[in-house]
C-alpha cells in the first residue's frame, strides 16, 4: 500500500498527549474536554516567518544543514485530496493497485471486494494535517489546522524536508522495491525519525528528548489510538488498516530511539540512511539492526509448469515479521501472534488468480529459526486456514502436514526442519510439484482408509443401530 510522507491528526494529537505527559510524569493527565472553537491560520506572512523559524530549530536539532530554499505553502482539503489522487497515480498503475487487495484478500486481512484505494483516499484526506512533497520540494499544511497546532506539525514535515536534502529520501525508500516488508522498513525509517524530532521539539524547553525518556511508543499508542477511535471511518476500518497506518509511526520512532540512545544523537542519523534496516523484523527488534542480523532470503521456483496455465501470477513479494504478526492477530488473537511472529526468519509469497474462475490462489513460503519454532507455528497457522475456510471439509492430519478441501480448491500446510510451505485453492498434483521444486520431503498421501471411520467405530455404530432396531 502506499504510504504517504503525512503527518496525520491522529498522530498530531497523540505526540502532544506525549510530550505532556514525559514532561510531567508524575502528575496525572487531566480529564480531556472539547477543546475551544479555533480559527485556522489563513495569514500567509504569519505561516511564512512561522515555518522559517521552526525549520531553524530542525536544522539545530537534527544537525542537518538548510541546503536549499524550501517552498511552503497553506493547501485546502481538496487541493491536498487532489495531490494524494495525482501521487497515487504516478506511483502504482491500475494493475498493481488491484493486485495489492487480491493480495491482503487471499491472506484474509481485508475483506473481499473491500475498497481499499477509495477507503484510504478518504482516510488521508480528513486525517492529514501536512505533508512534504519530495517531488516538488514543497511543504504542504492544511489551512484547516489551528494556528497554535501548526507548529508542531512543521516539525515533523520539516524534519522529511531536512532529511530529503540531505539524503534524498524518496528514492531512498523506493531503492528497497520490489521488497515490500524492507519498503516499509525504510518508511518507518522516515516516519519515525520525523515523529522523534517532534518529541525533542516538542520538549525543548524542559531540555529534553527522546534519549532521556524510557519507550515513548507508550504514550504516543495511547492518543493515536484515542483519536483514531473517534474518528467515524478509522474506528471501523479493519484491524490491519488501522495497523499499517500505526506501524511506521509508532514503531518507526520505537526504532530512532533506540538507534538514537546506541549512538551520540541525531549527528549520527546518516548512518542509518548509509545502511538502512532491510526487514520489519529490524524495526520491530532494533537490536537485530544493531547487531546486523539480517533476515534469511527465502525463495520461490519458477512456475512455468508447476502451476495450471490458467493461473496468473499476480505478484510476488515479502509478507516480513510485521505482516505475519498481522495474519497471525486477524485469526488468533495479538497474544499468540506476539508468542510466534518473532520467529519468523524470512518468507516469500506468491499470489494467482484464475484467469476463467477469477479464484486467488496463495503459495506462501516461510523460514523459522529453528525446528522447535516451526512445530510452533504448524500447529498455530494450521488454526489460521481452518479459521480461515469455513468451507472446509476432508480434513487430513498428520505430523508436520495439514490438508482440507474447500470449495475453491485443496489448502496445504506442510513443514519441514525450519521451512513451512502453505498453499491455499489448489490441487494436490500442485501442491506436490511445488513442495518438490523447494526440495521439501513428500508430504503423506490420504487413502480410502483416511476417507472412512475407523472399524471399532463403524462396529460401534452397527450396534448402537441394532440395540435401538434401526
Amino acid at each position: 500500500m502506499k504510504r504517504f510522507a503525512v503527518l496525520l491528526l491522529a498522530f498530531s494529537s497523540g505526540m502532544a498527549l506525549a510530550a505532556r505527559q514525559a514532561a510531567s510524569p508524575k502528575i496525572a493527565a487531566p480529564a480531556q474536554t472539547p477543546p475551544p472553537a479555533q480559527v485556522p491560520a489563513t495569514s500567509n506572512p504569519e505561516f511564512l516567518k512561522a515555518a522559517d523559524e521552526v525549520l531553524a530549530q530542525m536544522s539545530q536539532i537534527l544537525a542537518l544543514p538548510i541546503k536549499e530554499p524550501l517552498k511552503k505553502s497553506l493547501r485546502s482539503k481538496q487541493e491536498i485530496r487532489e495531490y494524494l489522487i495525482r501521487e497515487e497515480k504516478e506511483d502504482r498503475t491500475d494493475a498493481e493497485r488491484y493486485n495489492d487487495e487480491k493480495t491482503l484478500e487471499a491472506f484474509g486481512l481485508i475483506p473481499k471486494d473491500f475498497p481499499l484505494d477509495a477507503f484510504m483516499l478518504d482516510v488521508l484526506t480528513d486525517q492529514v494535517a501536512g505533508l512534504y512533497d519530495p517531488k516538488a520540494k514543497e511543504f504542504y499544511i492544511a489551512d484547516w489546522i489551528p494556528a497554535d497546532e501548526q507548529r508542531e506539525v512543521m516539525s515533523h514535515e520539516l524534519t522529511h524536508a531536512l532529511e530529503d536534502q540531505s539524503f534524498h529520501i524518496d528514492p531512498w525508500i523506493k531503492a528497497a522495491r520490489p521488497n515490500d516488508d524492507a519498503e516499509l522498513a525504510r518508511q518507518s525509517v522516515s516516519e519515525g525519525s520525523a515523529l522523534a524530532a517532534m518529541v525533542d521539539y516538542s520538549m525543548k524547553d524542559q531540555k529534553l528528548g527522546v534519549r532521556d525518556l524510557p519507550d515513548v511508543t507508550l504514550l504516543i499508542r495511547a492518543g493515536a489510538v484515542s483519536e483514531m477511535d473517534k474518528d467515524p471511518k478509522l474506528s471501523k476500518a479493519p484491524a490491519f488498516i488501522r495497523d499499517e497506518l500505526l506501524f511506521p509511526y509508532l514503531a518507526g520512532t520505537g526504532f530512532s530511539q533506540q538507534f538514537l540512545k546506541a549512538h551520540s544523537g541525531w549527528k549520527d542519523l546518516h548512518l542509518i540512511f548509509e545502511n538502512p534496516p532491510v526487514s520489519t523484523q529490524q524495526i520491530i527488534h532494533p537490536d537485530l539492526y544493531l547487531s546486523n542480523v539480517k533476515p534469511e532470503t527465502v525463495t520461490l521456483p519458477d512456475w512455468k509448469g508447476l502451476v495450471p496455465e490458467d493461473w496468473k501470477l499476480l505478484e510476488e513479494n515479502v509478507l516480513g515479521e510485521f505482516g505475519l504478526g498481522e495474519v497471525l492477530k486477524q485469526f488468533l488473537g495479538q497474544e499468540r501472534a506476539d508468542r510466534i511472529s518473532p520467529a519468523w526468519k524470512g518468507d516469500r509469497y506468491a499470489t494467482f488468480e484464475n484467469a476463467s474462475t477469477r479464484k486467488t490462489s496463495l503459495v506462501f513460503r516461510v523460514a523459522l529459526d529453528n525446528p522447535d519454532d516451526a512445530a510452533r507455528f504448524f500447529g498455530q497457522y494450521s488454526e489460521v486456514l481452518e479459521l480461515k475456510h469455513t468451507d472446509r471439509k476432508e480434513l487430513f492430519r498428520r505430523p508436520n502436514f495439514f490438508q482440507f478441501q474447500t470449495d475453491s480448491g485443496g489448502v496445504f500446510l506442510h513443514c519441514a526442519a525450519t521451512t513451512c510451505l502453505i498453499v491455499e485453492n489448489a490441487g494436490r498434483d500442485t501442491f506436490d510439484k511445488i513442495n518438490r521444486a523447494i526440495s521439501l520431503p513428500a508430504a503423506p498421501v490420504p487413502t480410502d482408509s483416511d476417507a472412512k471411520p475407523p472399524q471399532a467405530i463403524t462396529r460401534l455404530v452397527q450396534h448402537v443401530a441394532v440395540a435401538f432396531g434401526a
